[in-house]
């Protein structure tokens, strides 16, 4: 039977308070990040971070959602069809999270990164390697951490951008293959993890491209690489 009363912070986040104490839980509120793209990664984190106790969240993407998004784009239905992403999924955040500032830019990060906003971190949930060189490079400006994720067929990366340099993948526009719904909310799941430990200021590992793939044989594969902080550097 649905309630309505107006729930608390205690009860609503119960289960992380049991996780790390109130304190904690409390110091996510003033945290503040942006999400670069709202389509299945940035679903996925929309989702998971949503409902997490951050205080602010900006979505950022100018599409609108098509059906052939809907089957990986987990915050969207077929009603959302021809809506702006970036508003659909802050609609969600905010229907499901009474504790949250949803705000949705629908623009180009081209036009976003002009708006002079700061952030505690910036999420990258693109899906082309010049937007993510361009991310780099506001985040670099701004002295913004970043969080990279990709994902193409069965397999995908994620890395924590601080001292490490981004230009080291060679940027051009790739156009991904196809892709499987659930690695998608598997690599969002991981990128989500990483940002809500080290808003929570859990200890992360960074500058450390973590790269998961099923190998022929059906086996989970992790690798994982130290990046760079100079392009051509060891």
């Amino acid at each position: 039977m649905h309630s309505t009363e107006t729930p608390t912070p205690e009860a609503y986040f119960n289960r992380q308070i049991q996780l790390w104490g109130e304190g904690t839980q409390k110091s996510l509120q003033s945290k503040k990040i942006a999400i670069i793209g709202s389509g299945g990664l940035g679903s996925t984190l929309a989702m998971a971070l949503g409902t997490s106790g951050i205080g602010e969240i900006h979505m950022v993407d100018f599409d609108t959602v098509s059906l052939h998004n809907i089957h990986r784009q987990i915050a969207f239905t077929l009603e959302d069809e021809g809506k702006s992403k970036a508003k659909a999924t802050v609609q969600l955040m905010e229907s499901k999270n009474p504790f949250v500032k949803a705000v949705a830019f629908d623009m180009p990060f081209e036009d976003f990164k002009e708006m002079g906003n700061s952030y505690d971190l910036i999420l990258d949930a693109t899906d082309n390697l010049p937007v993510r060189g361009e991310i780099d490079k506001y985040a670099k400006e701004t002295d913004t951490p970043w969080i990279y994720a990709s994902v193409e067929e069965f397999n995908g990366q994620v890395c924590f951008f601080d001292k490490s340099n981004f230009q080291v993948f060679n940027i051009s526009d790739h156009t991904p293959g196809g892709i499987a719904a659930p690695i998608v909310m598997h690599i969002g799941s991981l990128q989500a993890n990483l940002a809500l430990r080290y808003l929570a200021e859990l200890p992360v590992v960074k500058d450390k491209l973590y790269y998961l793939y099923f190998n022929d044989e059906g086996e989970l594969i992790t690798q994982k690489f130290g990046m760079p902080e100079k392009e051509g550097s060891a």
